[in-house]
């Protein structure tokens, strides 16, 4: 997405030529959900003076409730006027993403878009000047019943790259692709998907921050059309068995100001030591970020042999059943593909904890195993035990446990909401646990 050097004048001068009657301070919860505060544009100056002030407490995981008044600073560079969001006498709807600050004015360390700053400032002193991120988010459009909520009705029966008429949902992906170019967005390509009602936008790489930005953003442009469409467009792993889930595959790479700090014309593949080490920080912390990038009860029903998602910490230069791959395109291109995010992950905790395990392992010198170019779901046990092969975690639970016991990918998200999250995850598994589902009953009422 273009970001513009927006100034406090252009807003005031746009918003009196759009008539923008009503602005949208964005920010993201610790789970990644969006939140705003809207105000009409009287209170235009009090947002651009850093003033404008919310209630924390009400937010979760943010802060208790004799510590709540919290300031929102919003980015001007995020600036932006909403193409559907009129009012009745035609007036226009602006966002602006903002960072949360503390009554004392200080950043605020349960804000996971502060949190992914303080973690691009250590990357920086480490002598690197840009972390790019490119992702597939890949989303499901569901029918809507009678009174406006999801059912489990997929809108087409579609695969991978069909057309209309198998492609139902071709008109609600081209409108939600000339809404993101309205907005910004460089839109490289869109499709259906391998599943039945299944979609994927490609957007334009960007930095981490932004491209943390622009994912939130997509979110809300998808379910935005996918609504005015009649359908109901979820992110959700594993919302259907039997099918592909949605992922949301993260192409990255390192740059200094010499270039793609990855590639390395004599490098074996032509990938430079750095991108072997960070690498190898990626594999050996895996199973300790997943709780971060794969971070609810179903992303589990996801990573599951069969339905093309990861399930095994390894990597390769072609193959795609291993965790990593390593896309064919080199010179300032060159990057790693990590398959095994999926779309409820906060994409600026996930990058903050991806990157926090690259840069350990570029300072420890930490070496992959080597790369696995045979199908891995065709090994036996005894053969990925010998090819160095381990499994991603197969539960929440477990993968919370994992995250728990790194003291980098804590760090990484910093001890607010490590703290946060693990505990909330915790019991979000615990309540998933008390549940009975409809397969056991199916399998075992009978039977016992």
């Amino acid at each position: 997405m273009v970001r513009r050097a927006y100034t406090k004048d252009d807003i005031r001068q746009k918003i009196v030529d759009e008539n923008v009657e009503f602005l949208r301070l964005q920010f993201s919860d610790v789970f990644g959900n969006i939140k705003n505060v809207e105000v009409p544009v009287s209170q235009l100056e009090k947002v651009l003076a850093n003033n404008l002030m919310f209630d924390g407490s009400s937010i979760e995981g943010f802060v208790r409730i004799e510590e709540s008044d919290m300031y929102l600073y919003p980015d001007l560079s995020t600036f932006m006027i909403f193409p559907w969001a009129t009012d009745e006498h035609g007036g226009k709807v602006a966002r602006l993403i903002a960072d949360i600050y503390t009554s004392d004015r200080e950043p605020f360390s349960g804000d996971p878009r502060n949190n992914l700053k303080r973690v691009l400032q250590q990357m920086t002193a480490d002598g690197f000047t840009k972390f790019n991120i490119g992702t597939e988010p890949e989303f499901f459009l569901l029918k809507m019943d009678e009174n406006g909520k999801p059912t489990m009705n997929l809108n087409d029966k579609g695969g991978y790259f069909d057309l209309a008429p198998l492609d139902m949902g071709e008109n609600t992906r081209r409108e939600i692709v000339l809404e993101m170019e309205k907005m910004g967005f460089e839109v490289e390509a869109a499709h259906h998907e391998v599943a039945p009602g299944q979609h994927e936008v490609d957007f334009k790489y960007a930095d981490a921050l932004d491209a943390a930005d622009n994912i939130q953003t997509f979110k809300l442009i998808v379910k935005t059309i996918a609504r005015k469409h009649g359908l109901y467009a979820t992110f959700l792993p594993k919302p259907i068995s039997g099918i592909n889930g949605n992922g949301m595959h993260t192409n990255m790479s390192l740059f200094t100001d010499e270039g793609n700090a990855f590639y390395d014309e004599d490098g074996e593949l032509q990938l430079s030591e750095t991108a072997y080490h960070f690498l190898g920080g990626v594999l050996e912390h895996a199973a300790n970020f997943t709780a971060i990038t794969n971070p609810t009860v179903n992303s589990y029903k996801r990573l599951t042999p069969g339905y093309e998602a990861p399930v095994y910490v390894a990597w390769s230069g072609s193959n795609r059943s291993p965790m990593v791959r390593v896309p064919a395109s080199r010179g300032n291109s060159t990057r790693l593909e990590l398959r095994s995010v999926d779309p409820t992950a906060n994409p600026y905790l996930a990058f903050a904890a991806i990157l926090a395990a690259g840069l350990d392992g570029i300072e420890n010198k930490l070496e992959p195993n080597h790369a696995v170019d045979r199908n891995i779901y065709l090994m036996d046990d005894a053969e990925r035990r010998r090819a160095g092969i381990t499994d991603l975690p197969d539960t929440l639970f477990e993968a919370i446990n994992f995250l728990d016991s790194d003291d980098v990918v804590m760090a990484a998200i910093g001890e607010h909401m490590g703290r946060t999250f693990v505990d909330a995850k915790r019991l979000e598994y615990q309540a998933y646990r008390r549940e009975v589902s409809q397969w056991e009953i199916d399998t075992y009422l009978e039977q016992y």
